[in-house]
């Protein structure tokens, strides 16, 4: 089964923690404050990899974590970073934000590796809080936390020309035939079931990739089928060639079916109607004279709407050059500029103030209460009986915006408030 969609859990590493220590030595009985700084947490990092054409390596795996940052070490001694986590995708990957459907990043054109998730900054160790007043402060930083975010990989296939048409019309014996792909290839309907990519050498070295996209039916915008999944890859192409019977071999009719599929585009999304489109009506080598009623009305309906019309036969190859060099000189006549779509969403905008914690009053014990998972980590790494590890944390409150806050709930000079075991009253 084609995987082109995968749902899976990242976590970026969390950083490492400051250290708290002080330098002992033999003749250095009092040294001043040498704890070093935390690691940097490891980031997630997606990359492109040319020889995926599958999003497979997801579908058994759920979670994946990069590493976190050591914690800081005596003598002024840093923390080893984590080591990052690098996930390979193939080229034309859309990374979303599974809660908000949101994209984050696209994976094609110029973009080739991209940073998801930062891995968390690690902490400072306690030199960095001595001062004339205050020479062995007994608090360190503690690193930031790690990022976690559940994302839906999606793989739209990148094609300059997508074969489009209902099941069992030639689209793969066409690829097949002008292409280095080798679909599988049999008289029965939803042969394809996975777009199949080719290249179409030209003797000038120049050509085009080309997808045969599985069969099309109606209700595909609706989700009937497989639609949805086959529809998508039709989104990055810049050509589309609609494949008919034109032979009638299986009694459906070919301008019915034209209209039909224009129709699941449009619904699917309205800009597909405004790519260029040609009609190749294949399976001509069955007919006595290579033309018939359904060629002329197919003809008479759609070309002078500007969509020519190829009668071919994609056994025998007639009629095929022409289509190819038809298809190559509307490409070379539009803007080369790839289908990348712009990111909606930033994981590592509201790094750590994304429920970081809440400010709440509480009207029985007339008190503000600050509470939160990183109110409750701070508090732990620092000393608030000493008056700088009590400054220290009071700027904390301030960078953070909890004194902000407080203010915005009508907090008055005097007021309680309380956070875990510590209460104090408010001055400014």
């Amino acid at each position: 089964m084609f995987a082109d969609y995968a749902r899976i859990i990242i976590k970026s590493g969390k950083g490492g923690n400051g250290h708290v220590s002080f330098r002992r030595e033999k003749y250095v009985p009092n040294g001043g404050p040498d704890g070093g700084d935390g690691g940097k947490g490891g980031d997630v990092i997606f990359e492109t990899d040319d020889s995926m054409n599958t999003l497979a390596d997801y579908r058994h795996r759920r979670k994946f974590a990069a590493q976190a940052g050591e914690e800081g070490g005596k003598r002024n001694c840093y923390g080893k970073k984590g080591a990052d986590l690098v996930l390979k995708v193939p080229a034309g990957t859309i990374i979303r934000d599974a809660e908000t459907d949101r994209i984050i990043a696209d994976m094609s054109g110029d973009n080739h590796r991209q940073i998801v998730l930062p891995g968390g900054k690690g902490g400072l160790g306690n030199q960095h809080f001595a001062t004339s007043r205050m020479q062995a402060p007994k608090y360190a930083q503690p690193g930031q936390e790690a990022l976690e975010l559940e994302v839906k990989l999606e793989l739209k296939v990148i094609a300059d020309v997508g074969l489009v048409g209902f099941p069992n019309v030639g689209k793969s014996t066409l690829l097949s035939r002008v292409t280095n792909a080798r679909p599988k290839i049999a008289d029965y309907h939803f042969t394809t079931l996975q777009p199949n990519l080719g290249v179409v050498d030209f003797e000038n070295g120049e050509g085009f990739i080309m997808a045969d996209i599985p069969g099309l039916i109606e209700g595909a915008s609706e989700g009937i089928g497989l639609g949805h999944e086959f529809l998508k890859h039709i989104e990055r192409t810049k050509v589309m060639i609609h494949i008919v019977d034109a032979a009638s071999v299986e009694g459906r009719e070919p301008v019915e079916d034209i209209r039909i599929i224009n129709k699941e585009l449009e619904a699917y999304h309205p800009d597909l109607l405004k790519k260029p489109q040609v009609i190749a009506a294949n399976k001509i080598d069955v007919l006595y004279d290579g033309e018939n009623e359904v060629i002329r009305q197919l003809k008479k309906e759609f070309e002078p709407q500007g969509i020519t019309v190829f009668p071919i036969s994609a056994v025998s190859g007639k009629g095929i050059k022409e289509l190819l060099y038809a298809v190559k000189e509307i490409l070379d006549n539009l803007e080369d500029e790839p289908v990348v779509y712009e990111p909606e969403f930033v994981p590592a905008a509201g790094y750590f103030k994304q429920d970081s914690y809440t400010v709440t009053f509480d009207p029985q014990e007339n008190a503000y209460v600050v509470e939160g998972p990183k109110i409750e980590k701070m508090l732990g790494y620092t000393n608030i009986e000493s008056e700088r590890g009590f400054l220290f944390f009071q700027n904390f409150l301030k960078e953070q915006g909890v004194l902000k806050q407080l203010e915005e709930q009508g907090i008055q000079e005097g007021d309680t408030v309380r956070m875990y075991g510590l209460q104090f009253d408010y001055y400014k």
